[in-house]
C-alpha cells in the first residue's frame, strides 16, 4: 500500500474539485421529483459539468480491470439500488429514494461526494435509513484526526448502524482519492478502534458508508455495474471527501447547498 500525502498545492486543488463535485449536487437538488428519469437527471449534470464548470465528469466511461466502460456521467442508486445504479428511462415515483454520486475532474485533480434525495415524501423507514446513515458518515468524520486509525472510522460506523437494526455493505468502502479516481487506502465502514493505518497530515480520502434496511448481502445485476440488497430492502449511502489536518480534519465537498452536519439523534 502506497498512501500519497498531498502537498499544499494539491491540496488546493482537491479543494476547488471536491467543492464543483458538492456544486453539481446543488444543481441538480430541484429537478429530482416525482416524474423524472434518472437519465434526464444524467443529461442535466453532464451539461452542467462540462457547459458551466468546465470539469470532466469521472465516471463517463471509466473502465476499471474486469469492468465495460461506465456508460454515463452520474450514478443513480434507486430504492433497493447499493450503489453504481446506470441512470436510465424509469421515471422516479413518489416516495423513491435515490443517491446521486458524482464525480468531477478539474484541473486533473478528483472531487467526489453523493448525497442521498427524497422523491415526493419518502416512506417513515426510508427516510430513517437516510438521517440515520447521514449522521453515521459524520460520526465516522468526527474520528478523523491526526494519530488516530482508520479503524476508528468503521468502529463508529457500525456500531451506529447495527444498533439501529441496519446492516454495513462490506464489499465496498471510502478509498483514498487524488490525481487518480481511487488510491490508497481503502477505508472500511466497520472495524475495531485503533487498527488499520495510522492517520496524517495531508491524506485525503472518501468516507462514504451504504447502509441497508435489512441484511448487508448484496448482488450484482448483468450490466456489470448496478449492485442491490440481495433481500430487496431499501440501501442507503452518503459521501464526503475529507483532508487529514495538523490539529483535525477538513471535509473538501462542501457548498453552500451542501446539508449541513447533523444534530446527532441515534
Amino acid at each position: 500500500m502506497k498512501i500519497h500525502i498531498k502537498t499544499p498545492q494539491e491540496i488546493e486543488k482537491m479543494r476547488v474539485a471536491g467543492r464543483l463535485a458538492s456544486e453539481v449536487l446543488d444543481y441538480i437538488t430541484p429537478f429530482v421529483k416525482p416524474g423524472v428519469t434518472t437519465e434526464e437527471l444524467d443529461q442535466l449534470c453532464h451539461d452542467y459539468m462540462v457547459n458551466e464548470q468546465n470539469t470532466i465528469p469521472a465516471p463517463l466511461n471509466y473502465a476499471p480491470k474486469g469492468h465495460k466502460p461506465y456508460p454515463k456521467s452520474i450514478c443513480t442508486s434507486v430504492n433497493k439500488q447499493v450503489c453504481h445504479g446506470i441512470p436510465g428511462k424509469k421515471r422516479l415515483k413518489d416516495g423513491d429514494i435515490v443517491n446521486i454520486d458524482v464525480t468531477v475532474i478539474s484541473n486533473g485533480y478528483h472531487g467526489d461526494t453523493s448525497r442521498m434525495f427524497f422523491a415526493g415524501k419518502p416512506s417513515i423507514q426510508a427516510k430513517r435509513l437516510c438521517e440515520l446513515t447521514f449522521e453515521a458518515m459524520w460520526r465516522g468524520i468526527d474520528e478523523i484526526k491526526p494519530g488516530g486509525y482508520l479503524g476508528d472510522i468503521g468502529h463508529t460506523i457500525q456500531k451506529l448502524a447495527e444498533n439501529a437494526g441496519f446492516s454495513i455493505v462490506r464489499e465496498f468502502c471510502g478509498h483514498g482519492i487524488g490525481v487518480q479516481f481511487h488510491e490508497d487506502p481503502q477505508v472500511l465502514h466497520y472495524g475495531k478502534r485503533g487498527t488499520g493505518v495510522k492517520l496524517e497530515p495531508g491524506m485525503i480520502f472518501t468516507v462514504e458508508p451504504m447502509i441497508n434496511a435489512g441484511k448487508a448481502a448484496i448482488r450484482h445485476l448483468p450490466d456489470g455495474w448496478t449492485v442491490t440488497t440481495k433481500d430487496n430492502s431499501l440501501s442507503a449511502q452518503w459521501e464526503h471527501t475529507i483532508l487529514v489536518t495538523e490539529h483535525g480534519h477538513e471535509v473538501l465537498t462542501l457548498s453552500a447547498g451542501a446539508p449541513a452536519k447533523p444534530v446527532y439523534r441515534f
